[in-house]
């Protein structure tokens, strides 16, 4: 299973260090919270690529030869010269899994605590392992899901 600490650290780094862009390891879960950061206004975009680059004009297809360097290109964005992500913490770990029931989604999003889940800060969005895939909590509240607390970013 893919780690979600080690995107989750990887990108509060780079957003620390000032990069315009960085990669990570091209998989399923990675793309899935890439898309939800880009979707919620925290990076400016999302390109596959090699360990080498983006790919740009000419795309190179993910097979089992080149699966070892291929990379998720995102790139970070900044406001006044500050950071739009600045903590992204995991809340369930490999040790410690952390399933949420929609009710108990619903308390988080009502800025109540949950077991040792804090409440929601303004501007601070949950994102959600559900059967119906990684969202984040306002989608899984709207759809009516429950699963596991992956990791939450401010």
């Amino acid at each position: 299973m893919p780690r979600v600490h080690d995107f989750c650290s990887h990108l509060q780094n780079a957003f620390r260090a000032r990069l315009s862009q960085t990669a990570v390891p091209e998989n399923k879960m990675n793309l899935a919270l890439s898309r939800i950061l880009y979707r919620e206004g925290f990076i400016t975009s999302v390109t596959r690529g090699s360990h080498l680059g983006p790919d740009g004009a000419n795309y190179v297809p993910t097979t089992p030869d080149n699966v070892a360097t291929r990379r998720l290109w995102l790139r970070l964005k900044y406001k006044n010269e500050k950071p739009t992500l600045r903590e992204m913490a995991c809340i369930s770990k490999p040790s410690r899994k952390i399933s949420g029931h929609f009710q108990d989604l619903q308390r988080i999003a009502a800025g109540r605590p949950v077991g040792i889940v804090k409440p929601l800060r303004p501007g601070e969005i949950l994102i959600v392992d559900t059967a119906e895939g990684v969202v984040e909590l306002q989608e899984a509240l709207r759809r009516k899901l429950s699963g596991q607390l992956l990791c939450r970013a401010f």
